[in-house]
Protein backbone atom coordinates (compact mmCIF):
# COMPACT_ATOMS: atom_id res chain seq x y z
CA UNK A 1 0.00 0.00 0.00
CA UNK A 2 1.56 3.38 -1.10
CA UNK A 3 1.71 6.31 1.25
CA UNK A 4 -0.80 8.38 -0.64
CA UNK A 5 -3.56 5.74 0.83
CA UNK A 6 -1.68 4.02 3.88
CA UNK A 7 -2.56 7.40 5.70
CA UNK A 8 -6.44 7.70 4.30
CA UNK A 9 -6.75 3.67 5.30
CA UNK A 10 -5.37 4.51 8.97
CA UNK A 11 -7.48 7.60 8.92
CA UNK A 12 -10.79 5.53 8.44
CA UNK A 13 -9.85 2.56 10.21
CA UNK A 14 -9.05 4.79 13.51
CA UNK A 15 -12.92 6.49 12.92
CA UNK A 16 -14.12 3.21 12.70
CA UNK A 17 -12.68 2.64 16.15
CA UNK A 18 -13.41 5.98 18.02
CA UNK A 19 -17.36 4.80 17.06
CA UNK A 20 -16.41 1.14 18.89
CA UNK A 21 -14.70 3.25 21.55
CA UNK A 22 -17.75 5.41 22.38
CA UNK A 23 -19.86 2.48 22.82
CA UNK A 24 -17.76 0.82 24.87
CA UNK A 25 -18.68 0.99 28.48
CA UNK A 26 -16.45 3.12 31.20
CA UNK A 27 -13.70 0.97 32.85
CA UNK A 28 -11.00 -1.40 31.38
CA UNK A 29 -12.51 -1.49 27.87
CA UNK A 30 -12.16 1.85 27.58
CA UNK A 31 -8.81 2.06 29.51
CA UNK A 32 -7.31 -0.84 26.64
CA UNK A 33 -8.86 0.71 23.79
CA UNK A 34 -7.06 3.61 24.26
CA UNK A 35 -3.46 1.76 25.07
CA UNK A 36 -4.22 0.18 21.64
CA UNK A 37 -5.05 3.71 19.78
CA UNK A 38 -1.59 4.40 21.26
CA UNK A 39 -0.26 1.27 19.47
CA UNK A 40 -1.03 1.81 16.70
CA UNK A 41 0.21 5.53 16.26
CA UNK A 42 3.34 4.32 17.30
CA UNK A 43 3.34 1.84 14.89
CA UNK A 44 2.95 4.07 12.14
CA UNK A 45 5.06 6.31 13.03
CA UNK A 46 7.70 3.87 13.35
CA UNK A 47 6.90 2.84 9.61
CA UNK A 48 7.40 6.75 9.02
CA UNK A 49 10.91 6.73 11.24
CA UNK A 50 11.68 3.33 9.06
CA UNK A 51 11.06 4.89 5.41
CA UNK A 52 12.89 8.57 6.18
CA UNK A 53 16.23 9.45 5.34
CA UNK A 54 18.42 13.00 6.00
CA UNK A 55 18.01 15.19 8.83
CA UNK A 56 13.69 14.29 8.96
CA UNK A 57 14.26 11.21 10.91
CA UNK A 58 15.23 13.38 14.02
CA UNK A 59 12.13 14.86 14.49
CA UNK A 60 9.97 11.58 13.81
CA UNK A 61 11.82 9.69 16.05
CA UNK A 62 11.69 12.38 19.11
CA UNK A 63 7.65 12.69 18.14
CA UNK A 64 7.79 8.84 18.19
CA UNK A 65 9.77 8.47 21.36
CA UNK A 66 7.30 10.75 22.99
CA UNK A 67 4.13 8.82 21.77
CA UNK A 68 5.68 5.37 23.20
CA UNK A 69 5.97 7.20 26.46
CA UNK A 70 2.27 8.82 26.63
CA UNK A 71 1.33 4.88 25.60
CA UNK A 72 3.70 3.46 28.04
CA UNK A 73 1.94 5.57 30.80
CA UNK A 74 -1.17 4.33 29.50
CA UNK A 75 -0.78 0.71 30.03
CA UNK A 76 0.79 1.27 33.64
CA UNK A 77 -2.00 2.90 34.45
CA UNK A 78 -4.33 0.19 33.89
CA UNK A 79 -1.90 -2.04 35.63
CA UNK A 80 -2.38 -0.05 38.35
CA UNK A 81 -5.95 0.22 38.06
CA UNK A 82 -7.89 -2.97 36.78
CA UNK A 83 -5.09 -5.20 37.92
CA UNK A 84 -3.22 -4.34 40.93
CA UNK A 85 -6.06 -2.80 42.14
CA UNK A 86 -4.77 0.64 42.84
CA UNK A 87 -4.87 4.02 42.37
CA UNK A 88 -0.83 5.29 43.69
CA UNK A 89 0.46 9.32 42.90
CA UNK A 90 3.15 9.95 41.96
CA UNK A 91 3.66 6.45 40.06
CA UNK A 92 6.24 5.11 36.98
CA UNK A 93 3.21 6.07 34.90
CA UNK A 94 3.56 9.59 35.78
CA UNK A 95 7.30 9.45 34.61
CA UNK A 96 6.25 8.15 31.29
CA UNK A 97 3.26 10.72 30.96
CA UNK A 98 5.73 13.76 31.74
CA UNK A 99 8.31 12.27 29.91
CA UNK A 100 6.23 12.49 26.74
CA UNK A 101 6.30 16.58 27.12
CA UNK A 102 10.29 17.26 26.63
CA UNK A 103 10.15 14.47 23.76
CA UNK A 104 7.82 16.29 21.81
CA UNK A 105 8.83 19.57 22.43
CA UNK A 106 12.31 19.10 21.15
CA UNK A 107 10.66 17.59 18.12
CA UNK A 108 8.88 20.60 17.48
CA UNK A 109 12.11 23.70 17.86
CA UNK A 110 14.06 21.28 16.39
CA UNK A 111 11.64 21.20 12.98
CA UNK A 112 11.03 24.71 13.31
CA UNK A 113 15.43 25.78 13.80
CA UNK A 114 15.49 23.25 10.62
CA UNK A 115 12.72 24.43 8.40
CA UNK A 116 13.88 28.16 9.01
CA UNK A 117 17.52 27.82 9.47
CA UNK A 118 18.35 31.57 8.82
CA UNK A 119 16.73 32.62 11.89
CA UNK A 120 13.36 34.97 11.46
CA UNK A 121 14.06 36.57 14.92
CA UNK A 122 10.53 38.37 14.65
CA UNK A 123 8.66 35.08 13.87
CA UNK A 124 10.80 33.59 17.61
CA UNK A 125 9.79 36.96 19.23
CA UNK A 126 6.08 36.39 17.91
CA UNK A 127 6.03 32.62 19.29
CA UNK A 128 7.84 34.09 22.55
CA UNK A 129 4.95 36.59 22.46
CA UNK A 130 1.78 34.04 21.96
CA UNK A 131 3.26 31.64 24.22
CA UNK A 132 3.60 33.93 27.38
CA UNK A 133 0.30 35.91 26.92
CA UNK A 134 -1.94 32.07 26.65
CA UNK A 135 0.63 30.05 29.37
CA UNK A 136 -0.55 32.50 32.29
CA UNK A 137 -4.48 32.03 32.04
CA UNK A 138 -3.41 28.50 31.66
CA UNK A 139 -1.34 28.55 34.65
CA UNK A 140 -3.73 30.95 36.64
CA UNK A 141 -7.02 29.22 35.80
CA UNK A 142 -5.93 25.25 36.09
CA UNK A 143 -2.03 25.23 37.25
CA UNK A 144 -2.19 22.87 40.94
CA UNK A 145 -1.38 24.22 43.80
CA UNK A 146 2.12 22.04 45.12
CA UNK A 147 1.39 22.90 49.01
CA UNK A 148 -0.82 20.74 49.23
CA UNK A 149 1.49 18.11 49.32
CA UNK A 150 4.18 16.72 51.84
CA UNK A 151 6.62 14.83 49.69
CA UNK A 152 9.05 16.90 47.11
CA UNK A 153 8.31 14.43 44.65
CA UNK A 154 4.42 14.48 44.34
CA UNK A 155 5.18 18.84 44.35
CA UNK A 156 7.31 18.35 41.73
CA UNK A 157 5.16 15.90 39.99
CA UNK A 158 2.44 17.70 40.35
CA UNK A 159 3.96 21.03 39.17
CA UNK A 160 5.58 18.85 36.02
CA UNK A 161 2.21 18.37 34.39
CA UNK A 162 1.05 22.39 33.69
CA UNK A 163 4.75 22.88 33.03
CA UNK A 164 4.68 20.36 30.20
CA UNK A 165 1.61 21.79 29.03
CA UNK A 166 3.56 25.36 28.87
CA UNK A 167 5.96 23.74 27.11
CA UNK A 168 4.33 22.66 24.72
CA UNK A 169 2.36 25.15 23.82
CA UNK A 170 5.44 27.33 23.70
CA UNK A 171 6.29 25.07 20.97
CA UNK A 172 2.94 24.70 19.14
CA UNK A 173 3.35 29.23 19.12
CA UNK A 174 6.48 28.74 17.40
CA UNK A 175 5.86 26.57 14.71
CA UNK A 176 2.26 28.21 14.05
CA UNK A 177 4.02 31.74 14.12
CA UNK A 178 7.55 30.68 12.50
CA UNK A 179 6.79 28.12 10.05
CA UNK A 180 3.18 28.77 9.58
CA UNK A 181 2.12 24.71 9.57
CA UNK A 182 1.61 24.74 5.57
CA UNK A 183 2.18 20.83 4.55
CA UNK A 184 -0.61 18.56 5.53
CA UNK A 185 1.54 16.49 7.65
CA UNK A 186 2.59 19.83 9.52
CA UNK A 187 -0.97 21.02 10.12
CA UNK A 188 -1.81 17.00 11.51
CA UNK A 189 0.73 17.85 14.04
CA UNK A 190 -0.17 21.04 15.13
CA UNK A 191 -4.26 19.72 15.49
CA UNK A 192 -2.77 16.57 17.42
CA UNK A 193 -1.23 19.18 19.44
CA UNK A 194 -4.23 20.62 20.09
CA UNK A 195 -6.05 18.01 21.30
CA UNK A 196 -3.24 16.49 23.13
CA UNK A 197 -3.34 20.41 25.38
CA UNK A 198 -7.59 20.05 25.31
CA UNK A 199 -7.24 16.71 27.08
CA UNK A 200 -5.02 18.11 29.37
CA UNK A 201 -7.37 21.07 30.30
CA UNK A 202 -10.33 18.41 30.57
CA UNK A 203 -8.65 15.91 32.46
CA UNK A 204 -8.39 18.83 35.65
CA UNK A 205 -11.83 20.16 34.50
CA UNK A 206 -13.99 17.51 34.75
CA UNK A 207 -14.20 15.63 38.18
CA UNK A 208 -16.31 12.68 37.28
CA UNK A 209 -16.20 11.14 33.84
CA UNK A 210 -17.81 8.00 34.66
CA UNK A 211 -20.85 10.19 35.17
CA UNK A 212 -20.77 11.54 31.74
CA UNK A 213 -22.73 9.95 28.31
CA UNK A 214 -19.54 10.61 26.65
CA UNK A 215 -15.46 10.29 27.50
CA UNK A 216 -15.05 13.47 26.75
CA UNK A 217 -11.61 13.23 29.04
CA UNK A 218 -10.20 10.78 26.70
CA UNK A 219 -11.55 11.40 23.32
CA UNK A 220 -8.72 14.27 22.96
CA UNK A 221 -6.26 11.88 23.50
CA UNK A 222 -7.44 9.44 20.76
CA UNK A 223 -7.76 12.10 18.43
CA UNK A 224 -4.45 13.33 18.90
CA UNK A 225 -2.83 9.42 18.74
CA UNK A 226 -4.74 9.13 16.01
CA UNK A 227 -3.75 12.45 14.07
CA UNK A 228 0.17 11.27 14.98
CA UNK A 229 -0.37 8.05 13.29
CA UNK A 230 -1.79 10.02 9.88
CA UNK A 231 1.10 12.30 10.15
CA UNK A 232 3.48 9.64 9.91
CA UNK A 233 1.88 7.94 6.85
CA UNK A 234 1.49 11.03 4.83
CA UNK A 235 3.73 11.41 1.73
CA UNK A 236 4.24 15.19 2.97
CA UNK A 237 5.98 13.48 5.91
CA UNK A 238 9.03 13.09 4.03
CA UNK A 239 8.22 17.15 3.63
CA UNK A 240 8.44 18.26 7.47
CA UNK A 241 12.02 19.73 7.01
CA UNK A 242 11.89 21.76 3.89
CA UNK A 243 12.54 25.42 4.22
CA UNK A 244 9.53 27.67 3.66
CA UNK A 245 9.45 30.31 1.23
CA UNK A 246 6.50 32.63 2.28
CA UNK A 247 6.91 35.73 4.65
CA UNK A 248 5.63 35.01 8.16
CA UNK A 249 7.41 37.48 10.00
CA UNK A 250 5.43 40.65 8.40
CA UNK A 251 2.82 42.20 10.81
CA UNK A 252 -0.19 41.39 8.55
CA UNK A 253 -3.39 42.55 10.01
CA UNK A 254 -4.09 39.15 11.21
CA UNK A 255 -0.91 38.72 12.70
CA UNK A 256 -1.29 41.92 14.44
CA UNK A 257 -4.84 41.12 15.39
CA UNK A 258 -3.58 38.21 17.56
CA UNK A 259 -0.71 39.60 19.06
CA UNK A 260 -2.52 42.05 20.46
CA UNK A 261 -5.56 39.84 21.92
CA UNK A 262 -2.14 37.62 23.35
CA UNK A 263 -0.99 40.71 24.98
CA UNK A 264 -4.58 41.74 26.65
CA UNK A 265 -4.36 38.32 28.04
CA UNK A 266 -2.58 39.64 30.88
CA UNK A 267 -4.75 42.59 31.99
CA UNK A 268 -7.16 40.55 31.11
CA UNK A 269 -7.11 37.41 33.36
CA UNK A 270 -6.41 40.14 36.14
CA UNK A 271 -9.74 41.48 35.61
CA UNK A 272 -11.41 38.57 35.30
CA UNK A 273 -10.00 37.48 39.02
CA UNK A 274 -10.82 40.40 40.33
CA UNK A 275 -14.70 40.30 38.85
CA UNK A 276 -15.41 36.88 40.08
CA UNK A 277 -13.64 37.56 43.40
CA UNK A 278 -10.95 34.79 42.73
CA UNK A 279 -7.58 34.99 44.64
CA UNK A 280 -5.06 37.24 42.60
CA UNK A 281 -2.35 35.34 41.41
CA UNK A 282 0.12 38.57 41.37
CA UNK A 283 3.44 37.16 40.80
CA UNK A 284 2.03 34.99 37.64
CA UNK A 285 0.72 37.70 36.06
CA UNK A 286 3.52 40.18 36.92
CA UNK A 287 5.91 37.90 35.45
CA UNK A 288 3.75 37.74 32.90
CA UNK A 289 3.34 41.04 32.28
CA UNK A 290 6.96 41.85 32.37
CA UNK A 291 7.92 39.17 30.31
CA UNK A 292 5.23 40.42 27.62
CA UNK A 293 6.56 44.19 28.09
CA UNK A 294 10.08 43.27 26.96
CA UNK A 295 8.86 40.93 24.55
CA UNK A 296 6.73 43.55 22.71
CA UNK A 297 9.86 45.97 22.76
CA UNK A 298 12.21 43.64 21.20
CA UNK A 299 9.53 43.05 18.62
CA UNK A 300 9.21 46.93 18.03
CA UNK A 301 12.60 47.35 18.37
CA UNK A 302 13.33 44.53 15.26
CA UNK A 303 10.20 46.10 13.41
CA UNK A 304 12.18 50.08 13.28
CA UNK A 305 15.28 47.81 12.36
CA UNK A 306 13.40 46.26 9.40
CA UNK A 307 12.19 49.40 8.25
CA UNK A 308 15.53 51.29 8.55
CA UNK A 309 17.13 48.41 6.41
CA UNK A 310 14.41 48.52 3.93
CA UNK A 311 14.96 52.64 4.12
CA UNK A 312 18.39 52.37 3.22
CA UNK A 313 17.97 49.28 0.30
CA UNK A 314 15.35 52.11 -1.48
CA UNK A 315 18.21 54.95 -1.03
CA UNK A 316 20.58 52.68 -2.30
CA UNK A 317 17.90 51.38 -5.33
CA UNK A 318 17.41 55.34 -5.66
CA UNK A 319 20.63 56.45 -6.37
CA UNK A 320 22.02 53.43 -8.27
CA UNK A 321 22.25 52.37 -11.88
CA UNK A 322 20.70 48.32 -11.23
CA UNK A 323 22.62 47.24 -13.95
CA UNK A 324 26.08 48.40 -13.71
CA UNK A 325 26.21 49.55 -10.18
CA UNK A 326 27.00 53.07 -11.08
CA UNK A 327 25.64 55.90 -9.45
CA UNK A 328 22.63 57.02 -11.54
CA UNK A 329 21.77 60.43 -13.11
CA UNK A 330 19.57 61.68 -10.16
CA UNK A 331 22.52 60.64 -7.61
CA UNK A 332 25.14 62.37 -10.73
CA UNK A 333 23.09 65.80 -10.52
CA UNK A 334 23.16 66.04 -6.49
CA UNK A 335 27.13 65.33 -6.75
CA UNK A 336 27.63 67.88 -9.34
CA UNK A 337 25.37 70.90 -7.60
CA UNK A 338 27.69 69.81 -4.46
CA UNK A 339 30.78 70.26 -6.29
CA UNK A 340 29.68 73.42 -7.69
CA UNK A 341 29.92 75.17 -4.17
CA UNK A 342 33.39 73.37 -3.91
CA UNK A 343 34.71 74.76 -6.51
CA UNK A 344 33.27 78.08 -6.43
CA UNK A 345 34.73 78.36 -3.06
CA UNK A 346 37.95 76.55 -3.89
CA UNK A 347 38.52 78.32 -6.74
CA UNK A 348 39.66 74.63 -8.32
CA UNK A 349 38.58 73.25 -12.16
CA UNK A 350 35.38 70.93 -12.26
CA UNK A 351 35.72 69.02 -15.95
CA UNK A 352 32.89 66.79 -16.76
CA UNK A 353 32.88 64.50 -19.66
CA UNK A 354 29.97 62.94 -21.58
CA UNK A 355 30.73 59.07 -22.71
CA UNK A 356 29.82 57.71 -25.15
CA UNK A 357 30.10 53.90 -26.33
CA UNK A 358 30.75 53.62 -30.21
CA UNK A 359 28.22 51.61 -32.30
CA UNK A 360 26.10 50.32 -29.08
CA UNK A 361 23.38 49.78 -31.41
CA UNK A 362 25.24 48.04 -34.09
CA UNK A 363 26.81 45.50 -30.91
CA UNK A 364 23.65 44.70 -29.26
CA UNK A 365 21.89 44.05 -33.07
CA UNK A 366 24.90 41.64 -33.98
CA UNK A 367 25.78 40.43 -30.53
CA UNK A 368 22.36 40.41 -28.64
CA UNK A 369 20.70 42.40 -25.45
CA UNK A 370 22.31 40.13 -22.97
CA UNK A 371 25.85 40.99 -24.56
CA UNK A 372 25.05 44.88 -24.85
CA UNK A 373 24.19 44.50 -21.03
CA UNK A 374 27.50 42.47 -20.24
CA UNK A 375 29.68 45.08 -22.05
CA UNK A 376 27.69 48.45 -20.68
CA UNK A 377 28.87 46.26 -16.75
CA UNK A 378 31.88 45.35 -17.95
CA UNK A 379 32.92 48.63 -19.38
CA UNK A 380 31.44 50.54 -16.10
CA UNK A 381 33.76 48.10 -14.07
CA UNK A 382 36.71 48.17 -15.82
CA UNK A 383 36.51 52.32 -16.07
CA UNK A 384 35.57 52.46 -12.14
CA UNK A 385 39.29 50.77 -11.70
CA UNK A 386 40.64 53.57 -13.49
CA UNK A 387 39.40 56.83 -11.82
CA UNK A 388 40.90 58.62 -8.97
CA UNK A 389 39.66 59.11 -5.68
CA UNK A 390 37.79 62.31 -6.08
CA UNK A 391 36.59 61.16 -9.81
CA UNK A 392 32.57 60.23 -10.23
CA UNK A 393 31.41 58.04 -13.11
CA UNK A 394 27.50 57.48 -13.24
CA UNK A 395 25.20 56.06 -16.15
CA UNK A 396 23.53 58.91 -17.99
CA UNK A 397 20.97 56.91 -19.83
CA UNK A 398 21.63 53.85 -22.27
CA UNK A 399 25.00 53.48 -23.31
CA UNK A 400 25.74 57.35 -22.00
CA UNK A 401 27.78 57.92 -19.27
CA UNK A 402 28.66 61.24 -16.91
CA UNK A 403 32.37 61.51 -15.37
CA UNK A 404 32.71 64.09 -13.07
CA UNK A 405 36.54 65.60 -12.37
CA UNK A 406 36.87 67.74 -9.78
CA UNK A 407 40.31 69.46 -9.56
CA UNK A 408 41.26 68.25 -12.86
CA UNK A 409 41.70 70.42 -15.26
CA UNK A 410 41.27 69.89 -19.27
CA UNK A 411 44.56 68.12 -20.07
CA UNK A 412 44.16 65.70 -17.25
CA UNK A 413 40.76 64.82 -17.89
CA UNK A 414 41.75 64.33 -21.20
CA UNK A 415 44.65 61.76 -20.03
CA UNK A 416 42.11 60.26 -17.62
CA UNK A 417 39.68 59.48 -20.70
CA UNK A 418 43.03 57.97 -22.71
CA UNK A 419 43.38 55.36 -19.59
CA UNK A 420 39.23 54.63 -19.56
CA UNK A 421 39.58 54.29 -23.42
CA UNK A 422 42.08 51.47 -23.56
CA UNK A 423 40.11 49.59 -20.48
CA UNK A 424 37.00 49.85 -22.64
CA UNK A 425 36.61 46.04 -23.00
CA UNK A 426 36.05 43.75 -25.91
CA UNK A 427 37.43 46.39 -28.13
CA UNK A 428 35.21 48.54 -28.22
CA UNK A 429 35.72 52.51 -28.23
CA UNK A 430 33.90 55.35 -26.88
CA UNK A 431 33.25 58.90 -27.66
CA UNK A 432 33.31 61.56 -25.36
CA UNK A 433 32.75 65.66 -25.23
CA UNK A 434 34.71 67.62 -22.51
CA UNK A 435 33.80 70.52 -20.90
CA UNK A 436 35.26 72.98 -17.79
CA UNK A 437 33.04 74.67 -16.25
CA UNK A 438 33.46 78.72 -16.51
CA UNK A 439 31.93 79.55 -13.15
CA UNK A 440 29.05 81.06 -14.32
CA UNK A 441 27.21 78.46 -16.11
CA UNK A 442 24.26 76.32 -14.33
CA UNK A 443 24.69 72.64 -14.31
CA UNK A 444 22.18 72.22 -17.17
CA UNK A 445 24.48 74.59 -19.28
CA UNK A 446 27.41 72.99 -18.70
CA UNK A 447 26.26 69.62 -19.62
CA UNK A 448 24.84 70.77 -23.20
CA UNK A 449 27.92 71.88 -23.67
CA UNK A 450 29.71 68.47 -23.10
CA UNK A 451 27.04 67.04 -25.22
CA UNK A 452 27.88 69.18 -27.99
CA UNK A 453 31.10 68.53 -27.95
CA UNK A 454 29.90 64.70 -27.66
CA UNK A 455 28.42 64.66 -31.33
CA UNK A 456 31.33 66.98 -32.78
CA UNK A 457 33.36 63.89 -31.63
CA UNK A 458 30.94 61.41 -33.18
CA UNK A 459 30.87 63.31 -36.08
CA UNK A 460 34.38 63.50 -36.65
CA UNK A 461 35.01 59.89 -36.52
CA UNK A 462 34.29 58.26 -33.46
CA UNK A 463 37.08 56.58 -30.61
CA UNK A 464 37.43 60.81 -30.14
CA UNK A 465 37.59 63.47 -26.86
CA UNK A 466 36.79 66.90 -28.00
CA UNK A 467 36.40 69.91 -26.13
CA UNK A 468 33.54 72.21 -26.26
CA UNK A 469 34.38 75.68 -25.98
CA UNK A 470 34.16 78.27 -22.93
CA UNK A 471 30.15 79.53 -23.36
CA UNK A 472 29.70 77.58 -26.32
CA UNK A 473 31.86 78.65 -29.02
CA UNK A 474 32.91 76.90 -31.61
CA UNK A 475 35.16 73.58 -31.16
CA UNK A 476 38.79 73.26 -30.10
CA UNK A 477 41.22 70.41 -29.73
CA UNK A 478 42.18 67.76 -31.85
CA UNK A 479 41.61 63.52 -31.97
CA UNK A 480 43.36 61.41 -28.94
CA UNK A 481 46.15 59.73 -30.40
CA UNK A 482 45.08 56.46 -29.49
CA UNK A 483 41.83 57.14 -31.02
CA UNK A 484 40.17 53.97 -32.76
CA UNK A 485 38.48 54.18 -36.04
Amino acid sequence: MNGSRAWRAYLLAGAAGMAVFVLLPYGMPRDVACVLGGLAAVTAMLCSVARRRGGAVLPWTLLLLGQLAMTAGDALWVYYQHVAGTDPFPSAADGFYLLEYPLVAAALFTLVRRRRPSGDREAWLDGAIVAVGLALPYWVLLGPDPGGHDSVLTRVITLGYPVGDMLLLAGLAVVLTVTGARTPALRMIVAALGFLLAGDVLFVLVDDPAGLALPVDVLPYLLSYLLWGAAALHPSAADLLRAGTEPVTFLTPRRLLVLTAVVLLAPGTLIVQLALGFELDSWAVAIASVLLFLLVVARMAGMLRRLEEQARRLDEIARTDTLTGLPNRRTMDAQLAREYERAARDAVPLTLALIDLDRFKRFNDTHGHQAGDALLSGAATAWSLALGGGDMLARYGGEEFVLLMPGRDPDGAEHLLAALRAATPQGQTFSAGLALWDGRETPLELLNRADTALYAAKEAGRGRTERAAPGGGRLSGAPVRDAAG
